[in-house]
């Protein structure tokens, strides 16, 4: 079964390539350029892992990473920022990101990742 993944991004040329990319490792993407959208289609969807930019214009990625552990505390959530510090990539962990990457991001680490992601959902649904 494929991973399924959300791509939110308000650069929608990066957002398409790594959709594509994403999609040819046999990944099932869906993609928005707006942080309200994404998280109406977290409302909606299932998903192994998220990846959100962290800078953008309606709402930055740590208020949606906020906004989705809320209401799903075990979604699996990757941040991409073009400016990594220390104290963005602490706070993201401490809201309970699973990374922060660099953008452009690594797409085998990344895949990587999503699948890491997939795998620590399916063990927090199985219980004991």
């Amino acid at each position: 079964m494929s991973e399924k993944v959300l791509l939110v991004d308000d650069e929608q040329d990066l957002l398409d390539a790594m959709a594509e990319r994403m999609r040819v490792r046999g990944m099932e993407v869906s993609t928005t350029t707006s942080a309200w959208d994404a998280l109406q289609k977290t409302e909606e969807g299932l998903y192994d892992a998220i990846v959100i930019d962290l800078m953008m214009p309606e709402m930055d990625g740590l208020e949606v990473l906020k906004a989705i552990k809320e209401k799903k505390p075990d979604m699996q959530v990757i941040l991409l920022t073009g400016l990594a510090t220390v104290e963005k990539s602490q706070e993201a962990i401490k809201l309970g990101a699973m990374d922060l990457m660099e953008k452009p991001p690594d797409l085998i680490a990344l895949t990587e990742k999503i699948r890491k992601a997939k795998t620590r959902k399916m063990s927090k649904n199985k219980g004991p």
